[in-house]
């Protein structure tokens, strides 16, 4: 009875795992990284996210409109000056890519502005911004953390909103354009030498 319960359990992982090669659950496509060569070494990334289409979801409490309809976010203490949104991030061909979480904090100390980018097929990285922007609006941060493909990468992203100047029915506001630069880390070479004792 035991032996055919577990014959049993093994056949059934065999078939399941064999629909799922054969008729794949999740067919998970990366689009095509588009960059350029930056002028002074390294690649150059344009994202964007379309206001408001792009939005999926904002924290602070007392939102007129909260995005999903009906979000309650907590009304407490300790999330007091404290901004989540979460995005649907763009590439520079206008499709979805990805996800990106954007928070803002303000206290009695310092402000913070971080960005989590999450690619599913490539990785995620988290950015942080200087607090105060620069002087054409527009703000600077620097890479802290990636995995995948952004745990090897060092560089710097660059934050700016662009106005729609046209007044066409139904269009966006604007979009935010995230600019991130990437430069590898040097990797020691790779050597088949003994170490010394």
């Amino acid at each position: 009875m035991i032996k055919t319960f577990f014959v049993g359990v093994l056949l059934g992982i065999a078939a399941a795992a064999g629909a799922l090669y054969a008729l794949p659950v999740v067919d998970q496509a990366r689009e095509v990284s588009i960059t350029t060569v930056a002028p002074n070494g390294g690649n150059v990334e344009v994202f964007r996210i379309n206001i408001p289409t792009d939005r999926v979801m904002i924290g602070p409490p007392g939102q007129a409109t909260p995005v999903p309809p009906g979000l309650e976010w907590p009304d407490i203490e300790v999330l007091a000056g404290m901004r989540t949104e979460m995005f649907k991030i763009r590439n520079a061909h206008d499709v979805v890519i990805g996800i990106a979480i954007r928070n803002a904090a303000t206290n009695e100390n310092q402000d913070v502005i971080d960005w989590v980018l999450h690619f599913p097929a490539r990785g995620s990285v988290f950015v942080n911004m200087d607090a105060e922007p620069q002087e054409g609006g527009y703000r600077i941060g620097r890479f802290r953390a990636g995995s995948r493909e952004f745990a090897t990468l060092n560089g710097a992203m660059v934050e700016r909103w662009v106005a729609n100047t046209f007044n066409e029915e139904g269009a966006s506001a604007g979009h935010i354009e995230l600019m991130a630069t990437y430069v590898s880390e040097p990797q020691p070479p790779a050597t088949t030498e003994e170490p010394a004792q």
